[in-house]
C-alpha cells in the first residue's frame, strides 16, 4: 500500500509565504499571495531554473544507475575516488526586477542562502574572545539546571565544548511573572531564550489583533530568528504562569553560534555536493541536509551500523578507520567472529547510503578501528 509524499520543495514554499505574510500583515491575503508567487516564478524563471518539485523529480531517476563513488572532498583536499562532472553552483546575487506596485521582499528559499544572517558579518575575521567574553557566574544548582535546559537545543547540537563552555558562561537567569511579555513583536532581537522551567504563549498580530499561534510548556527556546537574520521579532511571547528562562545575549550568540554555523556550512557543503546520490537534489535542498549534519566520536571496536537494522542516517568519515563486515549467510545464530571483513573505509569516505536510497534494513555492519569521528544526519 502506497503513502502518499509531500512533494520535493513544498514545504520550503509555504513556510516562505507564511514568513512573508507574518511580516508584512497584508490586508488582502489573496492578491499579497498573486504577487508573492508571482514574484518568486519570475525570479526562478530569470534564473534559468524550474520549480523545485520538477527539478527534484527528474533528478529522482538518475539515482538508481551507476555504481555510487565513496569518497567525499574534506576542506582543500582531493576527492578520494574517480572525479565527476557536477554542475556548478550559481553563486552569483539575486538582481532585483521590476515588479510594480508591489515591492515587499520576498524569502526566496529556492536559491543559494550565502550566509545564515543578513547584516554585514565575516565569520572569518578572528575577534579579540577574551575581551569580548562575558561572563555570569551561577551556582552549581543553576549550572545543573542550565545544562539540563540546553542538552537538546538543536542550535547548540554542533558547538565544540569549548564553544559550549563559553555559551553556558555567559548565559544569564531571567525570572518571569505570569502575564509579563517576555518579547514583543516588532522589536529589535536583543536575546536568545531558553526555557527553564513555565508556561509560555505565542501571539502573532493579524489586522491589529494578536492571535494564539502556538505554546511552550517547560521546554524549549525562541528569539533566535530576530538576531541571525537580524530583523524585528516575528512574535510575542506572554508568560502564562510563573516561570525562569535562560538568556544568551545578541553578541555572544552571533560570535558563537552563526559564526559557528557558518563555518560548519562552508566545510559540510563541499561534502554534500560530492555525493552521487545527492547530485539531484537541488542547491537549497542540499543546504537543508547540511544543516542537520551533526559530528559523534566512536570508540576503539564500537559498532556504529548493525547488519539487519533499520536505517535512519548515513555517515561520512572525518578521521580514522571504519571495518565493514557481513554475517555469513545460511546461518541463523551467527556469533560477531564469524562475520566476514568486506571494506575498510578512512577519511572522507562514507557509508550507511545504501539502505536509506533502497529503504532496506543495513546490508552490513560497521565497527569503528581505533578512535573515529563520523559526520552523519
Amino acid at each position: 500500500m502506497s503513502s502518499i509524499e509531500i512533494p520535493a520543495g513544498l514545504t520550503e514554499l509555504l513556510q516562505s509565504f507564511t514568513v512573508e505574510v507574518l511580516r508584512h500583515q497584508p490586508g488582502d491575503l489573496l492578491e499579497f499571495a498573486l504577487q508573492h508567487f508571482t514574484r518568486l516564478q519570475q525570479e526562478n524563471r530569470h534564473k534559468g531554473g524550474h520549480g523545485a518539485v520538477d527539478r527534484a523529480s527528474a533528478g529522482a531517476g538518475a539515482m538508481g544507475g551507476g555504481t555510487p563513488s565513496r569518497g567525499v572532498n574534506f576542506a582543500d583536499e582531493p576527492v578520494q575516488t574517480e572525479s565527476e562532472n557536477g554542475e556548478e553552483d550559481d553563486d552569483e546575487e539575486q538582481q532585483s526586477g521590476d515588479t510594480g506596485a508591489f515591492s515587499a521582499p520576498v524569502l526566496n528559499r529556492f536559491t543559494r542562502r550565502a550566509s545564515v544572517c543578513a547584516e554585514a558579518y565575516n565569520p572569518d575575521e578572528e575577534e579579540d574572545d577574551a575581551e569580548s567574553r562575558i561572563i555570569h557566574p551561577k551556582t552549581d544548582d543553576q549550572r545543573n539546571r542550565l545544562q539540563e535546559a540546553c542538552k537538546d537545543i538543536l542550535l547548540f547540537k554542533n558547538l565544540d565544548p569549548e564553544q559550549m563552555s563559553q555559551v553556558l558562561d555567559a548565559m544569564f537567569e531571567k525570572l518571569v511573572k505570569e502575564g509579563e511579555h517576555v518579547i514583543d513583536q516588532g522589536d529589535d532581537g536583543d536575546n536568545f531564550y531558553v526555557i527553564d522551567r513555565g508556561t509560555y504563549d505565542i501571539y502573532v498580530k493579524c489586522d491589529g489583533v494578536g492571535k494564539c499561534i502556538g505554546n511552550y510548556d517547560n521546554r524549549g527556546s525562541f528569539g533566535e530568528l530576530a538576531l541571525m537574520y537580524n530583523t524585528p521579532r516575528a512574535a510575542t511571547i506572554t508568560a502564562t504562569s510563573p516561570g525562569a528562562l535562560w538568556g544568551l545575549d545578541r553578541v555572544t550568540f552571533r560570535r558563537i553560534i552563526v559564526k559557528n554555523n557558518a563555518k560548519k556550512r562552508r566545510m559540510y557543503e563541499s561534502f554534500i555536493e560530492s555525493l552521487p546520490f545527492l547530485k539531484s537534489l537541488e542547491v537549497s535542498e542540499r543546504l537543508k541536509v547540511v544543516d542537520v549534519i551533526g559530528t559523534k566520536v566512536y570508540k576503539d571496536g564500537e559498532q556504529i551500523i548493525a547488519q539487519g537494522d533499520s536505517a535512519d542516517s548515513f555517515f561520512i568519515i572525518e578521521s580514522g578507520e571504519v571495518k565493514i563486515s557481513m554475517k555469513r549467510k545460511n546461518k541463523q545464530e551467527v556469533e560477531e567472529n564469524d562475520a566476514i571483513e568486506i571494506a575498510r573505509y578512512s577519511r572522507g569516505q562514507y557509508f550507511g547510503e545504501l539502505a536509506l536510497v533502497t529503504n532496506k534494513p543495513r546490508a552490513a555492519s560497521a565497527h569503528a578501528i581505533g578512535t573515529v569521528k563520523c559526520l552523519g544526519t
